[in-house]
């Protein structure tokens, strides 16, 4: 299929399959970011690589010695996918800056930068509320563009107070490759998000690939039809070119498609994880399939009275294994819950309810044994009565 990395020595085809990883996981690579080391490497094997990555997903790959892009598909209208230190607000001033950092130079002060951002925000209709929360979001958005290597403090610091002075940096180059949004060919906000969301040049081969590269759960009822087709007349073969060129695993189902990385490189949000909404959120699976017959994709329905009840239940059976910051709060405790469920893939909202997906099967914990048991072992024994010794006659002599 890809001749380039067919034709490669064993050792090379290993190190492309290795930069590949790298690039899924960090699509802007910097040689003085994290994993930066293999730069030079990506950039010995950028050939093979370009030619993985276009074939296979119909994503572009640039490399240049400083740096690599790889320009994956958008999200779409899926919220699951994003930064978290972004909220909404902090997502819009990213963009604002970005609009301003264009022709702004070089090198500019902070306080011009905080200034020419706020006008973009103004002449694109949105409202400005100097508070403190509006200052987080764009210390937020500046601080992303920080990580990523676009700006630079050269003097002082990016913080929200809004008296702090610092002199900024810009490296155009990173800032020329950032956006991954045809911008010339959108002509309104909905439809950029669409034409960066798009399927590859092989349609139906690269959109699925995509997802699957992407998702951790892909579901055929999530499909459209020719897609979820193609995806069962293909599964072990997908299944496989997706452990050759990337090194996950597919694993195959009835009602679709669970990858995993056995290295958890990959993995933005390891299940099952430390802390108390993790655990809950583990332990609640069985429960919570149980409460509903499932549809006709294998989707559990589940409402928030189910979620608060079964975390309710998990909480007062087990009251020292959770953290009290955590369960004080059981709305907020429910929410997190459900959040996190969502994140993974196994929870999608559905008409003010949700769909529990199939996948949450794969996790059915077992505790070691109930509360009752458990108090019953932590006991100590209680101690037996003295019997006979040896040492019973001589006390009789000596007395």
């Amino acid at each position: 299929m890809i001749s380039t990395f067919e034709e490669l020595p064993d050792i090379d085809a290993a190190n492309v399959v290795r930069c590949a990883r790298v690039l899924l996981r960090r699509p802007l690579l910097r040689a003085d970011g994290p994993d930066g080391d293999l730069l030079p490497m990506i950039y010995r094997q950028r050939t093979a690589l370009q030619d993985v990555f276009s074939g296979l997903l119909g994503y572009r790959l640039v490399v240049e010695r400083r740096f690599a892009r790889l320009y994956k598909s958008g999200p779409g209208e899926d919220a699951g996918r994003g930064v978290e230190s972004l909220s909404p607000r902090g997502y819009a001033y990213f963009a604002l800056t970005l609009a301003a950092l264009t022709g702004i130079g070089r090198q500019v002060l902070l306080s011009r930068l905080v200034s020419d951002v706020r006008a973009a925000a103004s002449e694109a209709g949105i409202e400005i509320a100097d508070d403190p929360a509006d200052r987080r979001a764009l210390t937020a958005a500046l601080r992303h563009l920080v990580a990523l290597g676009v700006i630079t403090e050269t003097e002082g610091s990016v913080t929200a107070e809004s008296t702090a002075e610092a002199l900024i940096t810009i490296d155009t180059d990173m800032l020329g490759q950032l956006v991954a949004g045809p911008l010339a060919e959108a002509s309104d906000p909905q439809q950029l998000v669409e034409l960066a969301s798009a399927a590859g040049p092989r349609r139906t081969e690269h959109a699925v690939r995509r997802k699957l590269i992407e998702d951790p759960v892909v579901l055929y009822a999530d499909l459209p039809p020719e897609q979820a087709t193609w995806l069962r007349e293909h599964v072990i073969n997908e299944s496989r070119l997706l452990e050759r060129f990337f090194g996950l695993v597919g694993e195959a189902r009835a009602e679709g498609v669970v990858v995993c990385d056995p290295e958890d490189y990959l993995t933005d949000l390891a299940f099952p994880g430390p802390g108390t909404v993790a655990r809950i959120a583990l332990l609640a699976l069985p429960e919570l399939l149980d409460r509903g017959e499932p549809d006709s994709a294998g989707r559990h329905p589940v409402g928030w009275q189910d979620f608060a009840d079964v975390c309710q239940d998990l909480v007062e059976a087990y009251p020292s294994a959770w953290s009290r910051a955590a369960t004080e709060d059981h709305q907020d405790l429910v929410r997190s819950v459900i959040d996190l469920l969502g994140r993974l893939g196994l929870l999608r909202e559905s008409e003010g309810s949700w769909l529990l997906s199939p996948a949450a099967h794969r996790w059915l914990p077992q505790p070691d044994a109930t509360p009752a048991q458990q108090q019953r072992e932590s006991e100590p024994p209680a101690p037996e009565a003295p019997g006979w010794s040896l040492f019973d006659e001589m006390e009789e002599a000596a007395r």
